[in-house]
């Protein structure tokens, strides 16, 4: 895709770190792990979301935390106005939180924050092996952009039907969406119990809402092999709208699939090609960019090392009904990388993402960054250019 190295001199790996990993008292390692981001148009803030965690490992995972950062357009950089935020309502009693995934419902100007909670020591495995969900799926909602926020809703009517078939599930994590129809999307993934196999096996599907977020519905599962997810709507040249699903996987490639329904049924997943996977596989973020007057682009988040994590790129399709038209753009982030969540800007010049980086491994530290997207080629190329503004 031409020459895509950073511009104007900012050094690659020019970042914020909002949560880094700590010594306790005990010698053990507090670690922040699950990034996920959400930029609030209505007054330019962006809100960054995590586990805490008394070691690295699932199982130690306690609470969820949040800080806030403000757009500064005349800076153009983002001012994070606090330290880190125990979001003490976002639990339930004996169980640890997990897997943040915040959506904004414009009309109401409602944020929901998604999570999932579990018993304090259950394992995902565990689970897996029980072949019973202790799982449950929870959220918290905010008027006011994550100053105040009301007390837990636990989901489990929702569920409450289907985990009969359910050996455990998850959502996100990373950001959810809402269409242009106006149904909200929180991505998510399943264990299911197979009749004719002895382990359960992991599907992509959705959780949606038609009526502001009052009622949810589970969607069907992908009818393939995927786990953790993001999706994101596409609008063709007609108005068409289209969800898209990109999954992680342990085909060695990211697996994506198509639905005209809106996330309710997807069509047959395929694999990616050109996106592999990390070794067992790591969480990938995808997010769409839209202009008049080239219609609607795909980026794509994730190590781009088929060994480690590690090196976190970012990937292009500019024909995103065409699963076979991705490229890699640009390095994020040289060195350990993770999981990572992308946004949106105020100025559409940029997008941002959060993500788990450090020096020696991707545990170390949580970081935010500001990537510009320079449209500085010949328009009928229509080419992207990243650079890394200041954050």
């Amino acid at each position: 895709m031409g020459n895509n190295t950073p511009s104007r001199g900012i050094p690659l790996n020019d970042k914020t770190t909002l949560f880094r990993q700590e010594q306790a008292l005990n010698k053990m390692q507090v670690t922040y792990r699950i990034p996920a981001l959400i930029y609030i148009h209505d007054n330019q803030t962006y809100l960054a979301f995590a586990e805490k965690r008394k070691t690295p490992k699932d199982t130690d995972a306690e609470v969820l935390v949040m800080r806030t950062g403000l757009w500064e357009d005349g800076n153009k950089k983002v001012k994070w106005v606090s330290g880190h935020q125990v979001l003490t309502l976002a639990c339930l009693p004996n169980h640890r939180s997990m897997n943040p995934c915040p959506v904004y419902e414009r009309e109401s100007k409602t944020l929901f924050l998604f999570f999932i909670c579990v018993p304090f020591g259950v394992s995902e495995s565990d689970q897996i092996k029980a072949k019973k969900n202790q799982a449950r799926l929870c959220y918290i909602t905010s008027q006011d952009t994550g100053k105040t926020w009301s007390v837990v809703t636990d989901l489990k009517d929702v569920i409450s039907e289907q985990e009969n078939n359910w050996a455990t599930f998850g959502i996100g994590p990373g950001h959810g969406v809402q269409m242009k129809s106006g149904r909200l999307i929180i991505p998510a993934y399943v264990y299911y119990i197979n009749s004719d196999r002895k382990k359960p096996t992991s599907y992509a599907f959705t959780f949606y809402s038609d009526d502001k977020g009052s009622t949810w519905n589970v969607g069907e599962h992908i009818e393939g092999e995927s786990n953790e997810c993001q999706m994101a709507e596409i609008i063709d040249d007609s108005g068409r709208s289209t969800l898209y699903c990109n999954a992680r996987s342990k085909s060695g490639h990211r697996v994506e699939a198509l639905s005209s329904n809106s996330g309710t049924t997807f069509d047959k997943p395929s694999d990616a090609p050109k996106l592999i996977e990390t070794s067992d596989g790591c969480q990938g973020s995808v997010l769409n960019i839209h202009h008049p007057d080239k219609g609607t682009w795909l980026l794509y988040s994730h190590p781009t090392d088929k060994n480690d994590r590690k090196n976190l790129g970012i990937y292009v399709n500019k024909s995103p009904l065409d699963l076979t038209q991705w490229n890699l753009n640009d390095k994020i982030n040289d060195g350990p990388s993770g999981y990572s969540d992308l946004a949106e800007c105020a100025k559409t010049e940029y997008i941002a993402c959060l993500m788990e980086c450090g020096d020696k491994t991707e545990n170390e530290e949580i970081a935010f960054k500001l990537i510009k997207i320079n449209d500085g080629v010949d328009s009928a190329q229509m080419d992207f250019r990243l650079s890394v503004g200041n954050a």
